[in-house]
């Protein structure tokens, strides 16, 4: 019996990372109301006695070494426990995989966020794959539950092996032709991100799920460079943790108006996966995302085949060069200006 515990500390974290694989779903009420709901390890839902309009999903640790989100989720989750946050909405708080926080890598088996979207079908080889399963149906429920029509939202929270030349971006799915939203913008740029990367195909990310799956307002979202527990500078993670506040204790926010030149925004250009085991790049690892390179210049080697940059300005973006095989090693992107696909 774990909710005594929980209830004093509300250390959601400390109760996921000794429970890795499965931790008994139990509830319970807060003296303001809210419904507390543990569907399992590193799943924890709150439902407020009156709540507002807006299905909200926070996920974290879906690679378990980057600290900094899991830091920022898991002081939201015990601030609400403890009653020093009263929500306005729904909220599903999700640490995506228990085991690579505890180990301290970004995957024990095999990459948890190129699972998703029914990636896992069929497959229980792993525990990852096994999660994934697990992670959707907690989305669903969550979105399910309630009647048609609400507002949903998932931002999935990262952060980046590399460094950028912009400290934080985005990455916004592909919306089978629906225009982007300047809303959506706009609340990144509220969230100290102003360089957002326009997906444009579909994919197996946690954020993709939700997106097309329940026409979720949804981003991946990189907050910086991976760094050990403790090693963080939470200063630079202000804005973002000052924005999801108000995004979960406020009816409504206004994030201000839309103004093209806040914002850096890209379109991928082109992916290439690793498809050899001889496969390199001819750029050091210090190199950040968003390093430009001019037309012509080396960008990968895999086996026999090399690639070049097509485009003047083609940038780099997660480049990964030890990737399992078949894996996307390398996205590139160029500039994308404002025009009618924005709302």
């Amino acid at each position: 019996m774990y909710l005594d515990t929980l209830k004093q500390t509300g250390d959601f974290l400390t109760l996921t990372r000794n429970n890795e694989f499965s931790l008994a779903a139990e509830q319970f009420t807060l003296s303001n109301g809210t419904l507390v709901e543990v569907k399992n390890t590193g799943v924890i839902q709150f439902t407020p006695a009156t709540y507002g309009n807006k299905d909200i999903v926070l996920s974290s640790a879906v690679h378990g070494n980057e600290t900094a989100p899991i830091e920022i989720c898991d002081e939201f989750i015990q601030d609400v426990i403890l009653e020093r946050i009263e929500l306005a909405h729904r909220v599903l708080f999700v640490f995506g995989n228990p085991k690579s926080i505890n180990i301290a890598e970004r995957f024990v088996d095999e990459n948890l966020n190129r699972l998703f979207n029914g990636a896992h079908e069929n497959r229980t080889e792993n525990p990852e794959q096994i999660r994934a399963a697990k992670l959707e149906g907690y989305v669903r429920d969550f979105f399910t539950s309630m009647p048609e029509g609400r507002y949903r939202c998932h931002y999935d929270l990262h952060t980046a092996i590399r460094g950028s030349k912009n400290e934080k971006f985005a990455v916004y799915p592909f919306l089978h032709g629906k225009p982007w939203k300047k809303s959506q913008l706009q609340f990144m740029l509220a969230c100290g991100v102003n360089t957002i990367l326009m997906m444009r195909s579909a994919a197996t990310t946690f954020s993709y799920f939700s997106s097309f799956q329940f026409g979720a307002d949804a981003f991946t979202v990189e907050l910086g460079q991976v760094k050990p527990f403790g090693q963080n500078d939470m200063s630079r993670f202000a804005a973002v943790k000052q924005t999801l506040k108000a995004l979960i204790s406020q009816e409504d926010v206004d994030f201000g108006e839309f103004n093209a030149n806040d914002f850096e925004l890209f379109q991928v250009h082109r992916t290439i996966n690793r498809t050899c085991e001889a496969f390199s790049f001819p750029f050091p690892d210090s190199a950040v995302n968003f390093t430009g390179f001019a037309k012509g210049e080396l960008l990968a080697t895999d086996g026999d085949t090399a690639y070049f940059a097509e485009v003047e300005g083609e940038a780099i973006i997660f480049p990964n060069a030890k990737v399992a095989l078949g894996q996307r090693a390398l996205l590139t992107v160029i500039p994308l200006e404002v025009d009618e696909n924005f709302v």
